[in-house]
């Protein structure tokens, strides 16, 4: 096993882009013979390197781990550089992911289709996003909300989907970042979540980042 890797979902999305386009073809026998495979397939092998948490996602984890949620919707997966690490830490629980950009949903359809059997990705705006009310036991938005034109919809309907949690983090001051659209302040998210009747709110600021845990 490569230690260097998140192995089982690198292995799983090789397996998933050889299935998806045949069903004949001969599957990798191991990690090291699916790496080798990445490029053929489309698969960016670094997404899955292993390297030191994100001071923010360690302190999301961290929650997490003490709630221990049995489903998850994680909006905006990316990269994975959250989902990626909570699969691997919370492999029984039921993960959906929604993110606007067809190329990051397909990447994680090849992941679920090549084995890792609790996730599912779906390419969907979470200002629509039309699961039931409920449906999720922790919502996270993590560097989302600052890219979003309608912000309050988006935490509307987020609010709607969780049964216990919603999560946010955003940036805590203002960037270069040409996407980022907002800054999303403590009063700014508590005016929102008071908004929608939520008033159970946490804050704590993480290397230049604002983390927002709330209970639903």
């Amino acid at each position: 096993m490569d230690e260097r890797y998140y192995t089982r979902l690198l292995y799983s999305a090789v397996c998933g882009a050889l299935l998806k386009n045949n069903c004949d073809c001969e599957l990798p026998k191991n990690c090291e013979e699916a790496i080798a495979l990445c490029e053929n397939v489309g698969v960016k092998a670094h997404y899955f390197k292993r390297s030191n948490l994100l001071p923010r996602v360690k302190k999301v984890l961290g929650f997490l781990t003490s709630v221990s949620p049995v489903s998850l919707l994680d909006v905006g997966s990316g990269r994975g550089a959250f989902l990626f690490p909570f699969l691997e830490e919370f492999p029984y629980s039921k993960v959906t992911s929604i993110d606007i950009l067809p190329h990051r949903v397909e990447l994680l359809e090849n992941i679920a289709n090549g084995g890792v059997k609790n996730l599912t990705a779906f390419n969907d705006d979470i200002c629509t996003y039309s699961a039931p009310d409920n449906s999720f036991e922790v919502v996270t938005l993590l560097e989302v909300l600052e890219h979003i034109p309608n912000v309050e919809k988006a935490i509307s309907n987020a609010v709607r989907l969780a049964s216990k949690y919603v999560v946010v983090t955003v940036p805590a001051e203002e960037d270069d970042n040409p996407e980022h659209i907002r800054l999303l302040t403590k009063e700014i998210l508590t005016d929102y979540f008071n908004a929608r009747g939520v008033s159970r709110l946490s804050f704590e600021g993480v290397h230049g980042h604002l983390v927002m845990i709330a209970r639903i």
